[in-house]
């Protein structure tokens, strides 16, 4: 401890519950500011050493000063009522510890007493947050844990906004093209395999880009089916091409609400191709509200996927991927915990920051370049690096 327990005394009372030791009676001086009131040691004329400060009734601070400043060790009660053990410098509170109901803070503050700065938060349910605060809310770049559940990002005003990727050329991209890569109306343009790089990012969202975009296509998919009717007709084309290429290549089928899973199972698994070395097939899942209704509702759009995945996994031996937007996960995922737990997903989110759910895939532009493929081009990057791209690849690819 920093001073010598003399005897009890009540004018330092305050200290006493934090720093558990006293100051002798004759050390306590009283000087008198307006309606501040300071009791405690002094020198030459300034608060020195251990004291109390009051405003009125209350006490604004107590523990330790210096030439006047609180310089150390002490405690104040902030606006709200919580107490805030910590550390001053000069009259400014550097770091500390503040206790509520709630939880237990620990790190910056802001003059006003908020969080602010770098700090923790545990909360009575297990939730740990470590990162950037500002104005007592998540703000910045933070690490939260609640059991098994973990987000790493950015926050904003205590939302979770998700993690905001730095785009260079370690990161694995691919894309996924249809019929619209070949034209529209009487147009026609052919695909150059040999030039494939992919030139821009889109425009449609902000993005943190370090260095040129000239990145490698590392994985295609390539739609083939839509409902029960309709085929892409370049897909044959395309897909082996893409084969040729040496590029790993997945097929997709883009959901109807006009028909069946099991329908458009059957329709899908007739005119695509699954062969060795190929990635999972893939379930475009993209209804309106609407048309959601239109199956039954949740329950019954959940009921005709189910059928679809099911069929295709046990005729291909392949787990599909589901292709979903992120207002669909948030609006119909958790209607069905079973394939929200067990399926794959891949998500287009046109934003700046990776979707908060377990991926493997995410489309973050619908409005990219790639050189030897006319017009736009979704661009999407996986979930890892390197070395976790081939681990995928190895468990996912048809054997």
């Amino acid at each position: 401890m920093f001073c010598k327990i003399v005897r009890h005394i009540s004018v330092a009372a305050a200290l006493l519950s934090v720093w558990g030791c006293d100051i002798t009676s004759n050390d306590v001086v009283t000087l008198k500011e307006g309606n501040t009131v300071y009791k405690g040691q002094t020198a030459n004329g300034k608060r020195n050493g251990l004291g109390v400060l009051y405003m009125g009734d209350s006490v604004a601070y107590s523990g330790q000063w210096k030439d006047g400043l609180r310089q150390g060790q002490g405690q104040v009660t902030d606006s709200l009522g919580r107490l805030i053990e910590g550390v001053w410098d000069h009259d400014t509170i550097v770091s500390g510890t503040r206790r509520d109901s709630a939880g237990v803070y620990q790190g910056e503050f802001s003059q006003r007493l908020t969080a602010q700065g770098y700090g923790t938060y545990h909360d009575n349910n297990g939730t740990y947050y470590e990162g950037q605060w500002k104005n007592d809310e998540r703000t910045g770049f933070g690490f939260s844990s609640q059991h098994r559940f973990f987000r790493v990002g950015e926050w904003k005003k205590d939302v979770y906004k998700g993690e905001r990727l730095s785009y260079t050329s370690d990161r694995i991209y691919g894309i996924d093209i249809s019929k619209y890569q070949h034209g529209k109306g009487r147009k026609r343009y052919s695909i150059d395999w040999k030039r494939l790089r992919i030139s821009h990012l889109g425009t449609l969202s902000k993005k943190n880009i370090q260095g040129v975009v000239d990145y490698k296509v590392s994985f295609i998919f390539i739609k083939s089916t839509e409902g029960t009717s309709i085929r892409n007709p370049y897909y044959a084309a395309d897909y082996q091409a893409a084969r040729q290429h040496g590029c790993p290549v997945g097929t997709y089928h883009f959901f109807s609400y006009r028909s069946t899973g099991a329908e458009q199972a059957r329709h899908f698994l007739k005119h695509s191709h699954v062969r060795k070395g190929d990635l999972p097939p893939v379930l475009d899942l993209e209804p309106y509200p609407s048309q959601v209704e239109k199956m039954g509702g949740a329950v019954g759009m959940w009921k005709r996927v189910r059928n679809w995945l099911q069929i295709v996994e046990q005729q291909t031996g392949m787990q599909p991927i589901l292709y979903v937007s992120q207002t669909f996960v948030n609006r119909y995922l958790d209607a069905a915990p079973d394939i929200k737990h067990t399926y794959p997903v891949w998500i287009a989110r046109y934003g700046e920051y990776k979707p908060d759910v377990k991926l493997w895939i995410w489309q973050l532009a619908p409005d990219g370049h790639v050189a030897g493929i006319h017009g736009t081009v979704d661009i999407n990057v996986f979930n890892g690096y390197e070395r976790e791209f081939k681990q995928w690849l190895t468990t996912v690819r048809k054997r």
